[in-house]
């Protein structure tokens, strides 16, 4: 019988560890050297008198944040100019859509940062860097818009593909944001896919001081425990969709349970995100008392 050889080394991925990006971004991440900045940054955006808007600019009616989908069009509008200042003829349509991309990256801008006060010191740093590069961004199509209007396409055309180079960078660090920091995304996602179906013990009812919250667990799943007037139990996953912040931390405010890290405020009774900055509920549980043990299972 014919053998082959068996293949080793070159096969397998390598070993070599991050990349020069990735290795920058952990440098960003860990440095301290504009966290001064951005805590009075953090501190004027938290101060704002936005009410209502302050929900609305997170997304929470959306389901996730509204920042991504408002970048949409300040970058297509700008792309598209790009593509036109390559072409013949594609002057005044150019200039109209570098104007367009200014009035909308404004409302972006604003989404960005409400949900940028909301987030962890290394997402604040990185998110720091995200926002100059947009601003520079802004800056140079600011230039190239006024270069047009007086007639020097050739200078505004320059300044316009500067103007991108900044925001593909600034685009750059925003996917890092949203996918290796995981900010934006649904911190309780997860949680349908890891608990065990079936009723699970969580506490006896003697446990539970009425108005507190306990940690348990069901299964490996980690849950916050609410025992409510009338000895009703209320059961939620524990950590806070936004950030996974501990729940059981919180504290209970007219039956709903207040997130201690940025204030989300989650329904006990279903787990809805009655205020941001979370953008998704809490899983909820079912909960039964037999023989003074309270057992819950993973609502449907």
């Amino acid at each position: 019988m014919k053998t082959f050889p068996r293949v080793l080394g070159p096969a397998l991925p390598s070993a070599e560890g991050p990349g020069l990006v990735l290795r920058a971004m952990d440098r960003l991440e860990n440095s301290p050297r504009a966290d001064g900045l951005a805590d009075a940054l953090r501190g004027t955006v938290r101060s704002l008198p936005l009410g209502a808007a302050r929900d609305v600019l997170h997304g929470r009616w959306l389901g996730h944040p509204l920042h991504p989908v408002l970048v949409q069009f300040p970058i297509g509008a700008w792309l598209s100019a790009a593509v036109l200042d390559l072409v013949p003829g594609g002057q005044r349509a150019a200039r109209l859509l570098v104007g367009a991309g200014l009035a909308g990256a404004g409302p972006a801008a604003v989404a960005g940062w409400v949900d940028w006060a909301e987030t962890r010191r290394p997402q604040q740093r990185v998110g720091l860097v995200h926002a100059a590069a947009n601003i520079t961004g802004v800056v140079c199509y600011a230039a190239s818009l006024t270069a047009r209007c007086r007639g020097r396409h050739a200078r505004g055309r320059l300044w316009g593909f500067g103007g991108l180079t900044a925001v593909a960078a600034g685009g750059a660090l925003g996917g890092h944001l949203a996918y290796r920091q995981a900010a934006g995304a649904n911190h309780a996602e997860q949680v349908p896919a890891l608990v065990p179906p079936g009723w699970y013990p969580v506490a006896t009812l003697a446990e539970l001081p009425p108005g507190r919250p306990r940690r348990g667990h069901v299964g490996e799943v980690p849950v916050v425990i609410v025992r409510t007037d009338g000895d009703a139990v209320r059961v939620l996953a524990e950590r806070c969709s936004h950030l996974a912040g501990p729940l059981a931390d919180g504290e209970v405010v007219d039956g709903c349970l207040v997130c201690p890290w940025h204030g989300s405020t989650f329904r006990l009774d279903d787990g809805w995100n009655v205020t941001g900055p979370a953008t998704a509920p809490q899983p909820a549980f079912d909960t039964r008392t037999v023989d003074g043990r309270v057992e819950a299972r993973l609502r449907a």
